[in-house]
């Protein structure tokens, strides 16, 4: 739960700053918003969040 709720903010941010400095509109700004919210409630949000959740492991267990 902590890491979806830090990959929510960070992508948040990240779409508030593409909007603000103008690389992003907001008309495409808003579809990618609302398509996220129905991939979220379909079928296969399953599905992405476990490869989601296991990049987020790989990448944990890389050393410096």
């Amino acid at each position: 739960m902590a890491i979806s709720l830090s990959v929510v903010v960070l992508l948040a941010i990240i779409l508030v700053v593409l909007v603000r400095g103008g690389n992003l509109k907001a008309g495409p700004a808003i579809v990618a918003v609302l398509f996220g919210f129905f991939l979220a409630s379909s079928s296969i949000a399953p599905d992405v969040n476990n490869f989601l959740n296991s990049v987020a492991s790989t990448i944990g267990k890389i050393d410096p």
